[in-house]
């Protein structure tokens, strides 16, 4: 039974230490190296930091339903930051602005960017906003990460069910 469980901790506290770290590499290139974030940066960077508290909370939780409950959303985050970022790469990149877009009108609607600036401001316009790492873009490992935890947090779902139904 310890065996089992292990898998159902270890991984949300990874997938909470991977968002965490996703999002200070961010906040690095911005304050250290004056990358500029767009709202879509600034959108992932909530979604990332909210999987980061959900899987915080599944690690923690006492019921296997409930760590089942919280795999489900945290799939549902990361696939919603799949999305922003193919959107950001595929569709804002390509805009001069980025105002009023949906990322743009969800931070002001939770009031992020005056709550929280120094992780929240948005500086940038998307088409000004497009830098790399190591020559791949930023939305592209922003991206591949998202995938990371959508699969991990899926096989925890597909294991819990698994147990149940065998």
């Amino acid at each position: 039974a310890i065996v089992r469980s292990k898998p159902s901790r270890l991984v949300p506290l990874a997938i909470a230490g991977a968002a965490l770290l996703s999002v200070a590499i961010a906040l690095y290139g911005q304050h250290r190296l004056g990358m500029r974030p767009c709202p879509w940066c600034i959108l992932q960077r909530a979604i990332f930091l909210v999987i980061a508290v959900v899987a915080l909370v599944t690690a923690l939780a006492p019921w296997r339903h409930v760590r089942m409950a919280l795999n489900i959303l945290t799939v549902a985050l990361a696939t919603g930051g799949v999305i922003a970022a193919i959107y950001q790469h595929e569709v804002a990149a390509k805009s001069y602005s980025c105002n009023l877009t949906f990322a743009d009108k969800l931070i002001t609607a939770l009031g992020l960017e005056s709550a929280w600036p120094w992780m929240f401001q948005v500086t940038a316009a998307c088409s000004e906003a497009a830098d790399d790492l190591f020559g791949v873009p930023f939305e592209f490992w922003s991206l591949a990460l998202f995938a990371a935890i959508a699969l991990a947090a899926a096989s925890l779902v597909l294991r819990a069910v698994r147990v149940e139904t065998g």
